[in-house]
């Protein structure tokens, strides 16, 4: 089974000791609670159903139904863990929003001007990064902080993007166009926890 409307929840990062533990990442804004949400699928469809888990640094250790043993669980690094949509909470007040919400919004400067739309959100262990698609130029990456995206506004689709703080120009007014940020990486598309407020 694959979720219609899949969310990631969490990646396998790896086993842990001989009994078939792994390592997991999750985005879930309580982390031990990964399993409430029911069984998780791999993009191939392929069920995990968390027996146990427990806090490892900024890991999980996570027991799943599916994986007997370490070589099971070695196999497994790198895969990413869904759920459908329809099966996590619903945001507790209209100010709150899930990371993934974000895809598809139209990105514009403080100064008004268009910068392209999101299509992606990822976390390569140093905070949530936007990516963000521009027309005739390469994709830019950009740190998904209060001072590089000072405001969201879901209802009319678009976030507001300071250029200097997300190091679209440098101190001098000068562009990235040419510059390594813009290169696309493969990660985490999507986190699921209220993150940020909109203002």
């Amino acid at each position: 089974m694959t979720p219609k409307n899949p969310v990631l929840l969490a990646v396998i990062g790896g086993a842990h000791g001989i009994r078939g533990e792994c390592r997991v990442r999750s985005f879930t804004d309580n982390p031990e609670a990964l399993g409430r949400y029911g069984p998780l699928f791999d993009a191939k469809g392929n069920r995990y159903t968390v027996k146990a888990a427990r806090p490892q640094k900024a890991m999980l250790l996570v027991r799943f139904a599916e994986v007997a043993d370490r070589n099971h669980a070695e196999r497994l690094n790198g895969t990413e863990l869904f759920v459908d949509r329809s099966l996590l909470p619903q945001t507790e007040d209209d100010d709150e929003f899930y990371l993934d919400d974000l895809e598809g919004l139209e990105a514009r400067s403080t100064a008004g001007d268009a910068i392209g739309s999101i299509v992606g959100v990822h976390n390569f262990g140093a905070g949530d990064i936007l990516e963000i698609a521009r027309e005739g130029a390469a994709t830019v990456m950009i740190p998904f902080s209060e001072a590089a995206v000072p405001n969201i506004d879901l209802d009319a689709g678009i976030i507001i993007v300071e250029p200097l703080a997300a190091g679209l120009i440098d101190g001098d007014g000068d562009g990235d166009e040419d510059d390594d940020e813009g290169e696309d990486n493969d990660g985490a598309k999507a986190d699921v926890q209220p993150e940020r407020e909109k203002d």
